[in-house]
This record gives C-alpha cells, structure tokens and sequence, in this order.
C-alpha cells in the first residue's frame, strides 16, 4: 500500500535547486519577500513577494546567479532552533512567522543553510549545491499565498532539474511538444471552444465543430448504455440546500460551491456539484423488489464547482462541466458482476481511442477521518468489496490511501499521452454510505427490506476535460470516426461546384461529415489550410473526376491517393472505421 513517497536523491536535488534560485533572488532581488520552494514532479518552484514582475530578463539573469552558487559547491548545513528563535529570526517575513506559528508544538523548527542563505525548511538536501545537476528556469505565474484567493497574490518562479543535460534536453524537448499540443491553442484555431470574458473564466463555449466532436463521444456512449441496460434520466441544474445536507456533499464542497440564493418562500437553492443524489431520489420514488435489481441510471449532467480564477485552464480545469455520470443500484451480491461490467465499458472507451493507462485503487486516509461521511463498518465493507471485485478483474493496479471519494472507494484510472503524461479520466466507486444516509430499500427475496449498494461511474470523467486531453493526445487529428470533419471538398474551378454538391450529398448520405470550401482561393491554399485544420481526408475535384465520378484523395496521414471511384473511396472509408 502507497503512502507518502519516498524522499529520492531527485527529491533532494530539485529541493535544494529551489534553496539556490532563493539564494539568487535574495542576491539579484533583496527587496522580495521569501514564501515557499518544495521541489514538485517535474522539477520545483519558488514563491516570492515582490511588487515589481519577474521578466525573462530576470529569469536569465536568476539562472546566472544560480549557475555561480552551483559552482561554489556550497554545503548544506541544518541547525535546529526554538520557536521564539525562529519568530525573530523571521520577524520581517509575515509569510515565514504565520508558518512558524502553526507548527505544532511538539514539531522540530529547522534551519538550512547553503552559503550567504538560510531558510526555514524540514529539508532533506543534496550534500551540496555542486550536487545539483542540469536546471533550467521556466517561467513566472501568479501564486496565491497557500492557494486562498483572498490572501496575497504572489510570483511564482517554476524551474526543474535533473542530474544530467541529456536528462534535461529530453524534458525540455517533451515539454516543447506539449506545447505544440496545448489543447487551448488548438481548441481555438480548430474551433472547437472558446473562452469569452462576458460569459467568464471555467465556462468553455462549444463551437459548432467542437459541439460535433462532443455529440460523438455521447452518442457512442448513449450506445454503449443503450445495450448494458441503462436508463437515462434528467436531472435539474439547482436543488434545495437540504439535498446535499443529507447526502453529506454541503460539509464536502461547501467552500467550492457557487453563492446560494432564496426563493421567495425563503427556501435555500444552489447549483449542483453531483449528480449522485438527484438519482438516488429517482430511485426512492417507487418500492424495489430484489428481482427488479439491478436498476441503472444514466445522464450526461453538468455540475458546477467554483474553483479559483488562477486554477483555471481551458477545458481541463473548468466551472461547469457534464459528467457521463451513472448510478448503479444493486444487490450486494450483485456487486461485484456490476463493478466487472463498468469496467469493461471503460475498458471498450480506452480501446477505442487507443489510450494507455495504469489502473489505481483509492481508499480513505485513516488519519483523517473527517474528510469523509459513513461508518467506520460501512467503510470496511466498501473497501473489502471493491478490493474484492479488482483482484478478480486480474488487473494490475496499486492502492493508494487517501484517494477514496467522500462516500466510499473508488477504483480511476490514469490515462497516459502520446508524449507521456498522466490524466486521471475513468472512475469507478462503491458506496455502501449513501444508500444508509437516505435510507434506501428494496424487498428481498425474505420479504424483507434490505439495502442496496451504489455504484458510482464516469467512463470519461467529465466530456470537458475528456475533450481537452484528446485534443492534446492526438495534437488535434483525431481518428476519421471522431474527427468533426471528416472530408473537405475541394474544387478545382466555379464550374465544379454542382458536382461537390453531389458529392458532398452522397458522403452525406452514406454517414460521413462533409464540408465544400467554396472559397474563392487556390486550390493549393485550400489543401493547406484543411491540412491546418486536420481534416482526415481532402477530396479535389476538377473536370476529369466529375466525368469519372470520382474524387482524387488526398489523405492527412499518407498524402496524395489518387483518384478514386466515389463509391470505392466511401468503402475505403467504411473499412477504416470498422478497423
């Protein structure tokens, strides 16, 4: 079982790379306050309070600096001291000394120092700064002091390092890729979203292309659902405050939901942040027999979560998303069939698209139970059972505490890029919480009333951050089943364009999504910019193809095809989306 990772010699070397960027700013800077620094995944960042911006001319020159502290090979020594030390040592510092207050009592207060600097830090370091290898500074954020919008607004200098160039190079070069991919770039010159500053930040637009592209994926879901039994249902966008009172989501999400509002009865109303309890009401709305389990409940709902103005990024970190949310409602021997087929239809997605991932079980934090609702008893049961229907499943996958949801375990699963990053996207959980705290039943086979268990599940998580990571996944080429145009006509000269129209027609027809580009620009700049546009196939048509009833192909993958007979180009076309 997973717990806190390990501190590794990469740990060591991006936590005391951080110490000497600070040691640069104190050098460089004097006038900026010190914050924080922890080295991070990826490299580490520092925190600082300075009323001037950091440029890239700063960066360069912080790199410098840093560059002369490594060279220096300056040791890493701690020292431990009181708290009154420590207060006035830090007596000028507000953001160090509220730190210091909050240790408890019983907490050591450490010193290191590298050189000319001293921070207040639990370490550990490298032996020294001629320790740290290959770094390279980022680039400059705005920070909020401990995340709390209503606190301070800082400059945070990100940076990352690695124990060689060659180390570095490759993550650069990565990094360098993930920004050609970067979904909000590509969303825009693609038209598949934007941002407007009337409607407001984490509230993402769907243009028509984009509106296409997310119509597909639930469509295909709708399908799958169809088969497996689910039901669909609608639920409204705001509900009575009691509502998540009683599911035990107000205490959860309380600080992340939107201001309530009264009606004028003086009852309390606010947008929803689940689905989960308006479908449990649906399903309290008549009396359940055993043999009329399970009962499937499934809904593309959109939520709303107020998360700070600095966290937000495009698709993948927004206001108000839709969830292909479902709840399954079950016998307890039922449960582990359900959770099996759940996972086979994310399994079917993941196919699909062809994504990679690795498979993590998440369970409570037993150091911190007031992060969840239910039993001490009713958190063992759900955690035996879904570890129970995992090891059956033959899946690997590692268990981490403190990844559980509110209400019970979950089993998500960490989707990898094409340029290797992980996206957390499918989830799966059992909640054996939510059906107590409503008191739901059905009728067994005794006569008796029994409870049922709750499955809880999102093969892609959220369609907006599902959309994001494609777009970045596939860099904006999408599979010809997904792509939102699949064929851009392409005429040669006016007097073809009746022959487009039948074209266009019987693609149309035969399923396809279709676009002519009546434009009145040349037939190269056409092809480029439907290339630009990743448009699986362009299809020119001049005088030789209308008397031939035929297109000449030009494919985005493998270039120039030739021409084709119409009716030979649409089963080419069908072949490749049955493959």
């Amino acid at each position: 079982m997973r717990r806190a990772p390990e501190v590794d010699d990469l740990y060591r070397l991006r936590h005391s790379a951080a110490h000497v960027l600070a040691q640069a700013v104190s050098h460089l800077f004097p006038e900026a306050k010190m914050t924080i620094g922890p080295p991070t995944e990826e490299g580490f960042y520092y925190d600082f309070d300075r009323p001037t911006p950091f440029t890239l001319e700063d960066l360069q020159a912080l790199e410098a600096e840093m560059a002369k502290g490594v060279a220096r090979d300056e040791s890493f020594s701690v020292r431990e001291i009181s708290r009154d030390e420590a207060l006035t040592m830090f007596s000028e510092n507000p953001y160090k000394s509220e730190l210091i207050r909050e240790f408890p009592d019983d907490e050591r207060i450490t010193l290191y120092t590298n050189g000319d600097f001293t921070d207040l830090c639990r370490g550990p370091h490298a032996e020294s700064t001629g320790h740290i290898g290959a770094f390279k500074l980022l680039n400059v954020a705005g920070a909020y002091w401990r995340g709390n919008e209503k606190n301070p607004q800082l400059q945070r200098i990100y940076g990352t390092a690695f124990f060689t160039q060659a180390e570095l190079d490759e993550f650069l070069h990565r990094l360098e890729e993930a920004r050609k991919r970067d979904h909000r770039r590509l969303g825009r010159e693609l038209g598949i979203f934007m941002i407007s500053p009337l409607v407001g930040g984490g509230l993402p637009l769907w243009l028509p292309k984009g509106a296409v592209l997310r119509e597909t994926l639930t469509e295909f879901m709708r399908d799958q659902q169809r088969v497996r039994g689910y039901q669909p249902v609608i639920t409204p966008h705001l509900t009575k405050r009691e509502l998540f009172e009683v599911s035990g989501h107000w205490e959860a999400y309380k600080d992340g939901l939107f201001p309530s509002m009264h009606d004028d009865e003086g009852a309390e109303f606010v947008l929803k942040p689940v689905n989960c309890p308006f479908h449990i009401q649906i399903y309290a709305n008549e009396r359940r027999s055993y043999r009329d389990l399970p009962v499937r409940y499934a809904e593309f709902g959109t939520v709303y979560r107020y998360e700070q103005s600095g966290e937000l990024a495009g698709l993948t970190r927004v206001r108000g998303f839709t969830q292909d949310d479902s709840h399954i409602f079950c016998r307890p021997d039922q449960l582990v069939q359900e959770f099996h087929g759940v996972v086979d239809l994310i399994m079917l997605v993941f196919s699909k698209l062809k994504l990679e991932f690795r498979a993590r079980v998440g369970l409570r934090d037993p150091a911190k139970p007031e992060k969840y609702v239910g039993s001490d008893e009713v958190w063992e049961q759900s955690q035996a059972a879904i570890l129970e229907a995992v090891e059956q499943l033959e899946m690997p996958h590692e268990v981490v505490e403190g990844e559980a949801a509110i209400y019970g375990p979950k089993l998500d699963f960490m989707v990898k890029d094409a340029i290797g990053r992980e996206w957390q996207l499918g989830t799966v959980q059992v909640d054996y919480v939510l059906p107590e705290r409503f008191g739901l039943e059905y009728t067994g086979e005794d006569g008796q009333p029994h409870r049922p268990v709750m499955i809880h599940r999102a093969p892609f998580g959220s369609l907006e951050r599902f959309v994001g990571v494609l777009i970045e996944h596939f860099a904006g080429a999408f599979p010809l089943w997904l792509a939102p145009v699949q064929a851009k006509i392409i005429p040669i000269a006016d007097r073809h364009a009746e022959y487009c129209q039948t074209v266009k027609q019987r693609l149309t027809d035969a399923g396809m999504r279709v676009e002519i580009d009546t434009r009145g620009e040349r037939m190269q700049a056409k092809i480029r910019d439907a290339q630009l546009q990743k448009v699986p196939y362009m299809l020119v048509v001049g005088d030789k193809e209308a008397a031939a009833e035929a297109v000449s192909v030009r494919s985005r993958d493998k270039g120039d095809l030739g021409a084709t007979p119409i009716t030979q180009f649409l089963e080419q076309v069908e072949a490749e989306l049955k493959s």
